[in-house]
């Protein structure tokens, strides 16, 4: 599949957390490399070549191992399943047991000009190259405790290397500090993706609570006009029961109200659906631009001058065509910017919409869905049309046209 493609069809979300995940790795690992060619280029490299290999050796070992571990840990973060904490050991096992095999296979202070063999600094990359992934599988506290242990785990091979305590207490100092920069920047990675996740989780939730209240709405709506008509028929149906069984000639009338509060309950409820299913263009606009910005989205909206002076049912019908393309913006794109104008041309009205944010795979609804057929129908109705031009990449564009 061509990665260009594979990338426009990702969600923002998914963009966020592939670029911040792969900044994480390259950002944590790509010292330890750059170390590794910096030290074996040095001249005690060549005097040392065994050294020099377990450096190369280990390195990419801990390479390999700490991407898995950052994996792992970020997925974790993210609260989904993952097999961190193996990774994390071996990770650290690996930290301590490498830096212990470079220091003592290494040359000695003694045989370096300045006292630190090279090995010193592969130990120390090491240390805060493997650091990374416990600041971002384990909380804080325990993250940092594990950072300190395997210090001073690696601070006797340092010793035994034939390095002086003060040399040894500057290297593991410094160490520290990178390793504390190293921790808190692996972690700030994973809680910015955290929070990116949970917007989106947010803007999901806003729209299932939009679709809820408009269906309380009705229940309310249905229940306030039909609750007391149905208690009224039943109460009455029981009185005619009653009288029935009597013999008495009212169970008749009772019988009559009851046929007409049920013929009542029928027109009622006929205007409470109608309401329902009828759109007005200036409220569906008020509607639209209010969920549109609730979910960011920038909206600018130009209904022009003749707006007013259009029928009914064309503004009923127009009122759909928005409602419908408002929900199709929020399902199935990531707009940031959307447009709705109404013009006139000729002896026809032109609805427009327009919005970005549409991803490279096909939307499902586009030219088959049951919402756009439907629109084509109501349309039909009023010898009006639907179009949909290119917009471009990334722009989804509706006409629709009906005629004045």
């Amino acid at each position: 599949m061509n990665p260009v493609r594979k990338w426009r069809g990702f969600s923002k979300p998914e963009r966020s957390e592939l670029y911040l995940r792969w900044s994480l790795y390259l950002m944590a690992l790509a010292p330890l490399p750059a170390t590794l060619l910096t030290a074996l280029s040095d001249p005690e490299a060549r005097r040392f070549p065994a050294a020099a290999r377990v450096s190369l050796v280990v390195g990419l070992a801990l390479v390999l191992v700490t991407l898995r571990a950052y994996r792992t840990s970020l997925d974790h973060y993210l609260k989904r399943p993952a097999d961190h904490p193996r990774w994390l050991l071996a990770t650290g096992a690996l930290v301590v047991g490498g830096c212990w095999a470079v220091l003592l296979i290494g040359p000695g202070a003694a045989d370096s000009p300045d006292g630190v063999p090279f090995t010193a600094a592969v130990a120390a990359t090491m240390l805060f190259s493997g650091f990374g992934p416990a600041a971002v599988g384990l909380p804080a506290r325990r993250a940092a405790v594990a950072g300190l242990a395997a210090l001073l785990a690696v601070a006797p091979a340092a010793l035994l290397a034939g390095m002086d305590v003060a040399t040894t207490s500057g290297m593991v100092v410094s160490t520290a500090v990178v390793m504390t920069f190293i921790g808190c920047s692996c972690r700030s990675f994973a809680w910015l993706q955290s929070v990116v996740w949970e917007l989106d989780a947010a803007r999901e939730a806003q729209s299932r609570l939009a679709v809820a209240e408009e269906r309380l709405r009705f229940s309310r709506d249905l229940h306030d006009v039909m609750g007391r008509n149905l208690t009224t028929i039943a109460l009455k149906s029981e009185l005619a029961v009653q009288l029935a069984r009597r013999g008495r000639p009212e169970a008749a009338e009772q019988m009559a109200e009851v046929q007409k509060i049920a013929q009542e309950s029928q027109r009622e409820v006929r205007d409470v659906i109608r309401g329902y299913r009828t759109a007005d263009l200036h409220a569906e606009v008020i509607g639209a631009r209010a969920v549109l910005r609730a979910a960011d989205v920038a909206c600018e909206i130009d209904l022009g001058e003749h707006a007013h002076e259009l029928s009914a049912p064309v503004q009923s019908v127009l009122g759909w065509v928005i409602r419908e393309a408002t929900t199709n913006v929020l399902r199935h794109s990531e707009a940031g910017h959307c447009s709705i104008r109404l013009r006139r041309e000729h002896d026809r009205t032109v609805l427009e919409l327009e919005n970005d944010g549409v991803p490279a795979v096909p939307i499902p609804s586009r030219g088959s869905g049951t919402g756009l057929r439907g629109l084509r129908e109501r349309l039909a109705a009023h010898d009006g049309e639907l179009t949909l031009p290119d917009a471009g990449p990334g722009s989804f564009r509706l006409l629709a046209s009906v005629p004045i």
